[in-house]
């Protein structure tokens, strides 16, 4: 490419980053127009592109991308002192195309109606609030451990394949549908991650490529833990940025399907997270509520928490810093902690629901 080419793709930067501080301030729009308008679309190409591929085109087309990285700083180091204009301009030109397309095929719906809104959910809850759910959770998620397991004392064991886990929880949102059309899910698109080592090391069990929509779902973490992490990455696939509501919909469409192992990992989830809440706000309602809780379920807890513990490394803390400051920029303020905002949703939707 040209200078010329070059230089417009740079300045192209500007009101590309205009664009979204406008955009963020008319949620509605970027709802109707590109979330319920254009996206659909783009998903759909994506979708009918690269499902039918049994590997991860999007983690091959990362790998190739940071190879060529590699391979062209290396070659044109020097020229970085030599020629800083012309070094800055291909490597600003080449950003701003990486900025583009990512908030063409997905970025944008960081700027959408907050779920909350559109299915007219409260965000603020009491403590007392959460002790009742907690307790709810408690029991259905006993009930349900129980009719696996029929012994309280015993941990669960997943019965399925990652291939058989993928066709499931596709499954489990056609029942969603019924009961909410927007979150209809067109095409089984979860693949296992080829970095599934090096995601286990930064601390992350999934993650949905923007440039192919493919879910890539960590292939070495506990089989107990895919369900809701493959139903988590297809709330994505939807589009449904915010870490939170990929969560509380990855717990609907969980709970909504029907085989009893994903109806167990839906409100072991929840439960798993409105926990962690009431141990920060009311510690010795949190233990007498473990005190509730079959042996079995804290058993499949601490196989999780065993799990990431042998991974855990100094270079984490640094990965989700990072992946934090990429969320704030991305209008999830909290950062990292969006992911555990969702038991406002959890909390106001099963208030009032006999579980």
């Amino acid at each position: 490419m040209s200078n010329k080419g070059k230089v417009i793709l740079v300045l192209s930067l500007l009101p590309q980053y205009f664009l979204i501080r406008v955009l963020k301030q008319y949620p509605e729009y970027v709802e109707a127009y590109y979330s319920l308008g254009i996206f659909p679309i783009i998903s759909k190409l994506l979708n009918t592109a690269f499902k039918w591929i049994p590997f991860s085109v999007g983690d091959l087309l990362y790998s190739v991308l940071i190879f060529f990285i590699l391979r062209w700083a290396v070659k044109n180091r020097k020229r970085l002192r030599t020629e800083p204009k012309t070094w800055g301009l291909n490597v600003l030109s080449f950003v701003s195309v990486l900025y583009f397309m990512f908030h063409l095929c997905w970025g944008y719906n960081y700027y959408r109606v907050p779920l909350h809104t559109t299915l007219n959910l409260n965000p603020k809850y009491t403590t007392a609030q959460l002790k009742s759910v907690t307790n709810k959770l408690v029991f259905k998620t006993n009930k349900l451990h129980l009719a696996i397991t029929k012994d309280s004392l015993i941990r669960t064991t997943l019965p399925y394949t990652f291939v058989e886990l993928t066709k499931m929880s596709q499954a489990g949102y056609t029942q969603l549908e019924k009961q909410y059309p927007n979150f209809k899910h067109d095409g089984q698109n979860s693949k296992k991650s080829i970095f599934s080592t090096p995601l286990t090391y930064m601390g992350f069990s999934g993650y949905v490529n923007p440039l192919t929509l493919e879910a890539q779902i960590n292939a070495i973490m506990p089989l107990n833990s895919m369900p809701t992490t493959i139903a988590h990455e297809q709330a994505h696939q939807l589009g449904y940025a915010a870490e939170n509501e990929a969560n509380f919909i990855g717990f609907l469409a969980s709970i909504h399907n029907e085989d009893l192992y994903f109806n167990y990992a839906g409100y072991k989830f929840a439960l798993r997270y409105c926990l962690r809440e009431l141990s920060k706000r009311d510690f010795d309602a949190y233990e007498s509520t473990l005190c509730t809780i079959n042996p079995g379920i804290l058993e499949d807890f601490q196989e999780a928490f065993e799990f990431w513990s042998v991974y855990k490394n100094p270079m984490e803390p640094l990965f989700k810093e990072f992946y934090s400051y990429f969320l704030k920029a991305n209008n999830q303020a909290k950062g990292i902690e969006s992911y555990s905002y969702v038991v406002a949703l959890l909390v106001d939707y099963l208030e009032d629901r006999i579980l």
